[in-house]
């Protein structure tokens, strides 16, 4: 009898649950909520410790066959990881029990290449089968949208519409999706990331596009939040010494995709001791777990961890629904979460752009290495994590690293007086020329004419 892989609910609850095709193809689910799994299924301790031995695509494919099951036919998903995870993840000692993930080393340099391409290929192959095509809308705040065009580029049943804001990401970051075209369409907006984000879901939700078959690739889509497990259970299994060793990771959050991966994996079975959410100026993270009132950052706050600029991550709904509590799109608490149950697991911390540019500053030399915006933001707050809980120094700390600073040469250079070396794919795009913005969005209604009159 084959495995029909878990079951996902929506955080609002008002939707029927659906299996994994469903909850890939769709993104959101139709109550505006995030798809989130019924139940997590474990790993064993050995099996963990295991992974010492395994590559990362081998990695990839034991747990993610755990929450999909057959759905995929196993040879189809084995070769789906093997071509969507073909780079490599360097786990570097920096000093002492501390070390970096370096999740930057994808064809679009930053940790979202992990989950955009293994999402690409994933839905590829379910609309093949299906024999359907897709319209891909994501908004950014920097690496998302590149990590996702590319990902999706010149695949013939998938469009893509990528919503940026203009004065808030770095050259690079625009020109990787701004120089593609094909079925690759990217646009600027006066706004925020939270106002692109806004636009994407109303869209999603609204029944007047109905006949366009929307899907998201952003992490509100599970298929792009999955990957990120991945990683933990990479970079933990480089470092650890013994079976059921606890280690912490210090993980940059914006979105807040990139703390539930790793959440995910906890629940899964990965020893971690603690979660360091590192956030930028937008605390609105920190501040709940102090006071237990949540409340958005309106408008975001512009930092130079630019993909870190969220005033409402998406992805704490599933977080507030893995502890037991329900939080809606527009961030009204219904049901308190198990608040001292998340604090058991979970620390926060937020770091000015002040603080970020001296971490680059003191990193640079002590270490003679060049650390990048987002990572610094998790090597402050993982250096505050150390002087706060001393009894904690016999575990090894992991900061994830999540783009290559050649993407911030501007804010790296006059800091350090440094250029760093470009990789080979930022290299290509820099003096491509660039498609010219397609419309400009004013509201809402220009988003879903523009919707309607090209799909």
């Amino acid at each position: 009898m084959k495995n029909q892989g878990i079951k996902f609910h929506s955080t609002n609850h008002n939707t029927t649950d659906v299996d994994f095709k469903t909850a890939i193809i769709r993104g959101q689910a139709l109550d505006k909520g995030l798809y989130m799994l019924n139940k997590i299924p474990k790993l064993s301790n050995t099996q963990i410790y295991s992974f010492k031995n395994l590559e990362l695509n081998e990695i990839a494919f034991i747990v993610l066959s755990k929450i999909i099951g057959d759905i995929i036919p196993q040879d189809k998903l084995r070769r789906i990881l093997k071509s969507a995870l073909n780079f490599s993840v360097p786990v570097e000692k920096i000093a002492g029990n501390n070390y970096i993930c370096y999740l930057d080393q994808g064809p679009t340099a930053s940790f979202k290449d992990f989950g955009a391409r293994t999402l690409a290929r994933i839905l590829e192959y379910f609309l093949e089968i299906e024999n359907e095509n897709a319209v891909i809308l994501t908004a950014t705040s920097g690496d998302t949208g590149g990590a996702v065009a590319q990902a999706f580029y010149e695949m013939n049943k998938i469009k893509v519409v990528v919503l940026y804001p203009k004065e808030e990401i770095s050259d690079l970051q625009r020109k990787q999706m701004t120089t593609l075209g094909k079925n690759v369409i990217a646009i600027g907006i006066n706004g925020k990331f939270d106002d692109c984000q806004r636009l994407v879901k109303t869209a999603f939700a609204d029944p007047d596009l109905k006949h366009i078959e929307l899907s998201s690739a952003n992490s509100i889509n599970f298929g792009r939040l999955l990957p990120q497990t991945l990683y933990y259970f990479y970079s933990y299994s480089r470092v650890v010494e013994k079976q059921n060793e606890k280690v912490i990771f210090s993980v940059p959050s914006g979105n807040f995709g990139n703390l539930m991966g790793g959440l995910i994996a906890f629940n899964m079975g990965l020893p971690v001791k603690k979660f360091i959410s590192a956030v930028n100026e937008n605390d609105e993270f920190p501040r709940f777990l102090e006071t237990g009132v949540y409340k958005k950052v309106e408008p975001s706050r512009k930092c130079i961890s630019n993909a870190m600029n969220v005033g409402h991550p998406s992805n704490l709904a599933r977080l507030i629904d893995l502890y037991n509590g329900h939080i809606d799109e527009t961030g009204i608490m219904h049901k308190n979460p198990d608040l001292e149950k998340i604090k058991k697991n979970v620390v926060s911390f937020s770091i000015s752009d002040d603080l970020t540019r001296k971490t680059i500053v003191k990193f640079y030399n002590k270490y003679q290495k060049i650390i990048e915006p987002h990572g610094a933001v998790g090597w402050a707050c993982l250096e505050i994590y150390r002087k706060k809980f001393p009894e904690d120094d016999q575990y090894k700390a992991i900061n994830l690293e999540t783009a290559d600073p050649a993407k911030f040469p501007e804010e790296i250079i006059s800091l350090t007086n440094i250029t760093p070396k470009m990789p080979k794919s930022l290299e290509l795009i820099q003096n491509k020329a660039e498609f010219p913005n397609r419309i400009e969005l004013n509201d809402y209604l220009d988003f879903k004419n523009f919707l309607k009159e090209n799909f």
